[in-house]
């Protein structure tokens, strides 16, 4: 290549993204709102009694699709809560961190934020490469039709939420037999913190929201959120997953190997909670609280740092990029159980 056409394509590349960003405008992006903090944990919990309260008002078939709809994606809402948690970006305390992390956002969901944050932080570090333990997420796709279809099936019908069920069961009580996910991070000799201690939160606070609804009348309400976890969590948390990392051009470009969606009113209300269709943003800088994240995207986009990045508009998009007529010509890795794990 000559120098002239050299520096024509040199001229055409996309800035760096570290460059377009100034550190008085790194440290505003990084900075902590407690009280937006706040808003988010209460917006999910909202969303999820609007649901319940809309089921007891009207009680029939259609308001309780909406209901399950509506409270799975909520409970993704509660994921992504734990995730904030696992980066430490809800609150500068990280004793606070942690406890809301947990009590008003993990524990009723079934997980927990310290095993979760080391499992995460390699997720990070090794985005896209075989070592990445949410590859199996994203990797088979894309799959055919039919694929896809037997995939939403064993979501909505309840399969993959049970089986989920089943193993975070094993894991908790040390019965899974070999290492777990929760384990990832740690060094060879060390073992995840497991018993009926780490059952009992889970419990607890389900006991609360189940004596909560109780108090209310309502208390068949809670199989609401039963039947959200098993089945519309699940799916949402696929197509989250897929949305995020899956059919990326290069696993090795931190710019390539993880999308952003722009999502429209009724995705964020039902697959994209806390604006983590930000994904790429959030990878880029991942101390960033999840309510700067559009503002660095905006950044971003108009100085031209995305100019050659992997963001998508809307997750229909992306679904039609994930499905096929034919069967693919290469296989993924196997699919994982871990579908309800946020990342």
């Amino acid at each position: 290549m000559n120098d002239a056409a050299m520096a024509g394509a040199e001229s055409a590349a996309a800035p760096s993204w570290k460059d377009v960003l100034s550190v008085q405008e790194r440290k505003q992006l990084l900075q902590l709102d407690p009280a937006r903090a706040w808003m988010s944990i209460a917006t999910n919990w909202i969303l999820i009694f609007a649901a319940m309260g809309l089921v007891a008002w009207r009680p029939n078939p259609l308001t309780v699709v909406a209901a399950v709809l509506v409270i799975g994606a909520r409970q993704l809402g509660l994921g992504i809560v734990m995730h904030e948690a696992a980066h430490r970006t809800l609150f500068r305390s990280r004793v606070l961190n942690d406890w809301v992390g947990n009590w008003l956002a993990a524990y009723p969901i079934w997980a927990d934020v310290e095993p979760y944050r080391a499992y995460h932080l390699v997720h990070h570090a090794k985005t896209g490469t075989p070592d990445d333990p949410d590859l199996g997420l994203a990797a088979p796709f894309p799959v055919t039709r039919a694929g896809f279809r037997r995939k939403v099936w064993r979501d909505l019908s309840g399969q993959t939420g049970w089986k989920q069920a089943k193993a975070v069961f094993a894991r908790d009580l040390g019965l899974a037999g070999k290492r777990t996910h929760r384990e990832l991070g740690m060094s060879g000799g060390e073992r995840s913190d497991v018993g009926w201690r780490k059952i009992a939160p889970v419990a607890i606070t389900n006991g609360v929201l189940l004596g909560l609804l109780a108090l209310a009348g309502h208390p068949a309400l809670y199989l609401l959120w039963v039947a959200a976890w098993l089945t519309t969590y699940r799916l949402a948390a696929r197509l989250r997953s897929i949305a995020e990392h899956g059919m990326v051009p290069d696993n090795l470009d931190p710019l390539r190997n993880t999308r952003t969606t722009r999502a429209r009113l009724w995705e964020r209300l039902l697959l994209a909670p806390n604006r983590v269709n930000y994904h790429l943003e959030h990878h880029l800088l991942m101390t960033v609280p999840h309510y700067n994240l559009p503002r660095m995207h905006r950044l971003l986009r108009q100085r031209g740092a995305l100019r050659d990045a992997c963001v998508a508009d809307g997750y229909l998009t992306v679904l039609g990029s994930a499905i096929t007529d034919h069967c693919p010509s290469t296989a993924g890795p196997a699919g994982s159980s871990r579908a309800g794990t946020p990342g």
